[in-house]
């Protein structure tokens, strides 16, 4: 686990640009300092490092993220970690196992850059695969009191399309309707954007149906033509 760390921050470092860091750890408001590392550079060196550091188990692969994750001294170290859970050479160990992983990030990393990504590409996924055991957790954490569990249960959905289970995302929605955080809000218009790619008269029906004013609204109609 160490050498691995050891090899993702060396990796990072080549091809960070210092100059960069301080812009976009104000952009994202964060207290962990940035190194420099933009996203194509960043994912460019990470896949090398990733081909020569290959772990064989589910088990041995949880304990390297959650290494890479937890000893982060950088952001771009935990964007490591969250590509790590990605990568296709762990494909087979998407499964229930991997959640308690998901939420500790999503729990400890409580800011949008993580969260997204988390919930969009490795929540969702679980819950295409383990629907019977997913379904009620998401309900549960769309009902509790952390806003970045809420946001991923309102999230988990956004690449379903036509699979999108309306009961389910209306569920995880309503009960963050009365929240006035702009993160709960966001959550909400643009899971209901995302909808309306596939289903705009449905998304136009729930917000009227539902009074749903203000940036929820404004983003989950966003590309909804006006004349509707």
């Amino acid at each position: 686990m160490e050498a691995l760390h050891k090899a993702v921050r060396l990796a990072l470092s080549e091809v960070a640009d210092p100059g960069k860091a301080p812009v976009m750890q104000a952009y994202m408001k964060s207290d962990m300092p940035f190194l420099g590392v933009q996203s194509t550079p960043r994912r460019t060196a990470l896949k090398r490092v990733f081909a020569e550091h290959v772990f064989e188990t589910a088990p041995e692969w949880r304990r390297a993220v959650l290494a890479l994750w937890r000893d982060a001294e950088y952001r771009e170290e935990r964007y490591a970690a969250i590509e790590l859970t990605g990568h296709r050479s762990y494909r087979g160990f998407q499964s229930l196992y991997a959640l308690p992983m998901y939420e500790e990030m999503i729990v400890t990393g409580a800011w949008w850059d993580y969260v997204d990504d988390l919930a969009v590409h490795r929540v969702g996924g679980l819950l295409s695969a383990f629907p019977d055991t997913m379904r009620p957790l998401m309900l549960e954490w769309a009902r509790g009191g952390d806003l970045w569990k809420r946001r991923t249960a309102i999230l988990c959905q956004n690449r379903f399309r036509s699979a999108t289970d309306t009961g389910l995302l209306y569920a995880c929605i309503e009960p963050s309707l009365s929240d006035t955080d702009f993160f709960a809000r966001k959550a909400i218009g643009w899971a209901l954007r995302e909808y309306a790619k596939t289903n705009p008269g449905e998304v136009v029906r729930y917000v009227d149906h539902m009074g749903i004013s203000g940036l929820s609204r404004r983003e989950a109609l966003k590309n909804v033509p006006a004349t509707r």
